[in-house]
C-alpha cells in the first residue's frame, strides 16, 4: 500500500491524572483543528468529575513532591526540558498547525523556561527567606514553604510557552498543579487536562481542597465569578502576563513561616 492510500491514525489526546492517561469519564471529546481547518485530533473534554479526580490525585502527590530535596526537584524540571528537546520536531509541528507565528522560537523559549526555573529550585529559600534582626536573645528565621494544590488556567496564546510559564514556577517550590490547558490548541501544550473554561474554572476556584489558583489564562468574563468563588474559601488568586518569567512568579505561591528560637539552646 502506498503512503497516499493509507489512512492516518488520528491522535486521541487524553487527560493526565495521577500518572494515568484516561479519557474523560463523561466520554466527551471534541475536534481539534489546525489553523487551516484540518482535523488534527480528538481531544478528551474534561468534566467536573475529572477535575475532582485531578485534585484528589494532586493532594495525594503533594506530600511526596514537597518532601523532595530542592536539588532533586531542580533535576526533575531539568529532565522535562531534556524530554522536550528530544521532541522538538513534534512540538514545532503542533505549534505550526495551531497557527503559531514562530514555532521554533516558542519551543526554544519553553525549554529554556524549564531550565531557568529548575535553576531556582535550590536558591528560593536563600533569596526569599532569611534571618531577621530582633531585639532579644533569639534567632528569628523566615522560611518559605509551598502553598499546596494550585489550580492553573493556562493561556491560549502562546499555548506551549504559556502553559510552561504558569506550571514551572508553581511546582519548582514543592507545590502541585491541576492545570486546564488551552481548549483551542491543546496538542502543543502537552495538555494535563483539556476542558471548557466556562465549565471548569468556577468549580476549580470553589474547590475547598485547592489552596491557590492562577487565573492568567482565564477568559475575562469568568474572572469576577472565579474571584468570588475563591474568596469564599480564602483561596490565593494570582494573575500575570501569559509568558511572564520572574522570581515573583515562584513567590506568588509560597507561604512564609517565621520561626523563633532562643540563642544558646
Amino acid at each position: 500500500m502506498s503512503p497516499d492510500q493509507r489512512l492516518p491514525v488520528r491522535r486521541t489526546a487524553k487527560l493526565s491524572i495521577g500518572g494515568q492517561f484516561p479519557r474523560s469519564e463523561s466520554g466527551r471529546t471534541y475536534e481539534v483543528v489546525s489553523a487551516d481547518g484540518r482535523l488534527l485530533a480528538h481531544a478528551a473534554r474534561a468534566s467536573r468529575k475529572d477535575l475532582r479526580d485531578a485534585v484528589v490525585a494532586a493532594r495525594g502527590a503533594l506530600g511526596g513532591w514537597a518532601a523532595r530535596t530542592a536539588y532533586n526537584r531542580g533535576q526533575i524540571l531539568y529532565r522535562v526540558a531534556e524530554i522536550m528537546e528530544g521532541r522538538r520536531a513534534q512540538l514545532e509541528d503542533e505549534l505550526r498547525d495551531s497557527g503559531a507565528a514562530d514555532p521554533a522560537d516558542e519551543v526554544s523559549r519553553a525549554i529554556d523556561r524549564w531550565v531557568w526555573y529548575a535553576g531556582w529550585a535550590d536558591k528560593i529559600a536563600q533569596v526569599a527567606g532569611g534571618a531577621n534582626p530582633v531585639a532579644g536573645p533569639y534567632f528569628n528565621f523566615t522560611v518559605p514553604e509551598p502553598t499546596g494544590v494550585v489550580g492553573v488556567i493556562a493561556p491560549a496564546e502562546p499555548s506551549l510557552l504559556g502553559l510552561v510559564s504558569r506550571i514551572a514556577p508553581v511546582i519548582v517550590s514543592g507545590n502541585v498543579a491541576v492545570a486546564v490547558a488551552s481548549e483551542r490548541s491543546p496538542l502543543p501544550a502537552v495538555s494535563l487536562a483539556t476542558g471548557s473554561p466556562s465549565e471548569l474554572v468556577p468549580w476549580l476556584a470553589a474547590h475547598m481542597d485547592v489552596n491557590a489558583i492562577d487565573l492568567t489564562g482565564c477568559p475575562d468574563d469568568l474572572i469576577p465569578e472565579a474571584e468570588r468563588a475563591a474568596a469564599d474559601n480564602v483561596k490565593r488568586v494570582h494573575r500575570a502576563g501569559p509568558a511572564e518569567q520572574h522570581l515573583s512568579e515562584i513567590t506568588a505561591f509560597l507561604e512564609f513561616k517565621t520561626v523563633w528560637h532562643p540563642m544558646g539552646a
